[in-house]
């Protein structure tokens, strides 16, 4: 037996920000604690969303103080704000960190005391209303179960999950992403694909995961060269907000795998977007992985408008790499390292944090710590070259 779990409402198109009066209402709620990034505070989205705001009579309270991932000081910050407020209902407004961290505080404000960790040992999980707004297309933690917060004390990732951290709705609006810069739409584009073939690679998949991850491989492997050529296609950026959130489906309801784990401890010690460091892994995870999944990664070279070969999985790994060609995801990589003895003097950390992680066990074919120390060190060689260019 399968199950399927994703946001009960999802409002999609230009001008679809028009629907969270309407949406807020339905969900019994009057005051509206924002969360969003700094690029959303500008004009002239600022106006519009008060407009909206207040036209829909609903008070509101902002909280902007996020840049970059979300830690557990945001999380303290953002939730002392929201007690303090008064609202009842959290509106995330931004990429996936934004949405994380809204998720977080919506639990944390109705289970006061709770640890991040003990969600997911929760029978039911209590928390506020929470409408997702997503202004990338990558995460897909508006369509998500789980939240991704960095515990600054211990300097390790937390990503708790809870089919309660799933929003009760979802806005896609691509007016909100056409500012999007060229290196983010990449780095947040190729993280979806990620979530999207690692969720029908997983040895959780199922047959409603796999329709998800399939028409989110062929969404963003036709539509992210577009956006990232330009930004300002509408169409190309509704698209990838669509296979984004169609990938958020799948891995929440299957799982991500070798490459999400062994970005973790690769974007922690080296301070490398999330993104960047999936997409730097995926090739060689892709490799490594291919013998255990062929007939699957036939399926996603088909979907990716691979041709040629009796066997196409063959292909995706080349794929991937032209992806990363074109979008200069190896310069910018190789831009975090100093010098890529660093990956040798962190090998033995490197590999001890990607085990531990959840996706080692949902990889069809299940690396050691020497598989995992060949893909490093496949990565590291090939930056060396982007680094000598």
């Amino acid at each position: 037996m399968s199950e399927l779990f994703l946001p009960a409402r999802l409002k999609v198109g230009p001008g679809a920000l028009g629907n969270l009066g309407e949406i807020v209402k339905d969900l019994h709620a009057s005051h509206l604690f924002i969360v969003t990034g700094s690029l959303m505070t500008k004009e002239p989205f600022q106006t519009r969303l008060k407009f909206l705001i207040n036209e829909s009579a609903l008070k509101s309270t902002f909280f902007t103080g996020i840049h970059g991932e979300p830690t557990t000081k945001h999380v303290t910050a953002a939730l002392s704000k929201l007690k303090e407020s008064g609202a009842d209902c959290v509106v995330a407004i931004g990429g996936g960190s934004v949405i994380d961290l809204a998720k977080a505080i919506s639990v944390l404000a109705v289970e006061d005391c709770m640890e991040l960790t003990s969600i997911p040992e929760m029978t039911s999980l209590k928390r506020l209303p929470l409408v997702a707004i997503p202004t990338t297309a990558g995460t897909g933690s508006e369509a998500t179960k789980v939240t991704v917060i960095t515990d600054t004390a211990k300097n390790v990732k937390l990503n708790p999950g809870h089919t309660g951290l799933i929003p009760d709705a979802a806005i896609l609006d691509p007016e909100l992403s056409v500012s999007l810069p060229k290196a983010l739409t990449a780095y947040t584009g190729l993280d979806a694909l990620s979530h999207a073939m690692e969720a029908y690679v997983s040895v959780k998949a199922t047959p409603m995961s796999d329709l998800f991850a399939i028409e989110a491989i062929r969404l963003i492997g036709e539509w992210l060269p577009k956006a990232y050529s330009d930004g300002g296609d509408m169409t190309a950026r509704e698209r990838m907000l669509l296979g984004s959130w169609h990938a958020g489906v799948a891995f929440s309801n299957s799982s991500t795998n070798l490459a999400h784990a062994m970005a973790r401890p690769l974007g922690t010690l080296f301070h490398i977007p999330h993104g960047l460091s999936v997409a730097l892994l995926m090739p060689f995870v892709v490799e490594y992985s291919m013998a255990s999944a062929r007939e699957r990664y036939d399926d996603i070279a088909k979907a990716l408008g691979c041709k040629g070969e009796s066997k196409p999985g063959n292909n995706v790994t080349s794929r991937l790499v032209e992806f990363n060609d074109e979008f200069e995801i190896w310069r910018d990589g190789a831009a975090y390292f100093h010098d890529l003895k660093d990956f040798k003097t962190h090998m033995a950390l490197l590999v001890r944090d990607a085990l531990s992680g959840n996706g080692i066990l949902t990889n069809r074919q299940i690396p050691d710590g020497q598989d995992i120390e060949n893909i490093y060190q496949k990565l590291a060689s090939h930056l060396h070259m982007f680094q000598q260019a």
